[in-house]
C-alpha cells in the first residue's frame, strides 16, 4: 500500500503543528525575544487539539490562537520583566557605556555621527563647547535617549 504525503498530513494535522512548534523553537534560540516561543506553545496547544479531535481543524486553529495570544499577553512581560531585573542584566544601549568607536562626522554641540562595533549612532559631545573632528577615536559616555554622549577618547577631559 502507497501511503500519499499530502494524504497523510491531511489525516494527521499533529505533524504539521508539531513541525511548525519545533521551527519556531529553533527561531527562537535564535532571537531571544520571547515571541517565538509563546507562538511554538500556541502550536503545541493546537497540536493536542489535533490530536484529541483531528476533523476539527478550526477548533485547532483557535486553540492555537488564543493560547499564543494569551501567552504574549500574560506571560510575557512577566518574564521580560523577570529578565531585566535580574543582576548583571544590561540593556544593549548600556553595553555601549565605555566602547570606543570612531567619529565618522565632525561632532559639536550640533550633534555629529559615530560608529561603534560596526553600528552608526547618532551623537554628541559630553560638553557643549567641545568639538571632536571627523575620525578622531571616541569613548561613549553615557546613552542619552537614542543619542550618544562621547568625549575623545585620547584628549583632555576637564
Amino acid at each position: 500500500m502507497e501511503v500519499n504525503l499530502t494524504d497523510w498530513l491531511g489525516d494527521n494535522a499533529w505533524a504539521i503543528w508539531l513541525s511548525l512548534a519545533f521551527l519556531l523553537g529553533v527561531a527562537e534560540i535564535m532571537s531571544l525575544d520571547l515571541v517565538l516561543i509563546m507562538l511554538a506553545v500556541g502550536a503545541l496547544a493546537g497540536a493536542v487539539v489535533a490530536v484529541l479531535s483531528p476533523s476539527q481543524w478550526w477548533l485547532q486553529i483557535l486553540a492555537a490562537t488564543v493560547v499564543s495570544i494569551s501567552m504574549l499577553l500574560l506571560l510575557r512581560p512577566t518574564l521580560l520583566a523577570k529578565v531585566r531585573n535580574m543582576p548583571g542584566y544590561r540593556s544593549s544601549a548600556a553595553k555601549m557605556v565605555g566602547s570606543s568607536g570612531v567619529a565618522v562626522s565632525q561632532i559639536d554641540k550640533m550633534g555629529g555621527e559615530i560608529k561603534v562595533d560596526g553600528q552608526s549612532w547618532t551623537a554628541r559631545p559630553y560638553s557643549s563647547d567641545v568639538v571632536i573632528e571627523q575620525g578622531t577615536e571616541i569613548e561613549v559616555y553615557e546613552i542619552d535617549g537614542v543619542i550618544a554622549v562621547v568625549y575623545p577618547k585620547y584628549g583632555q577631559l576637564p
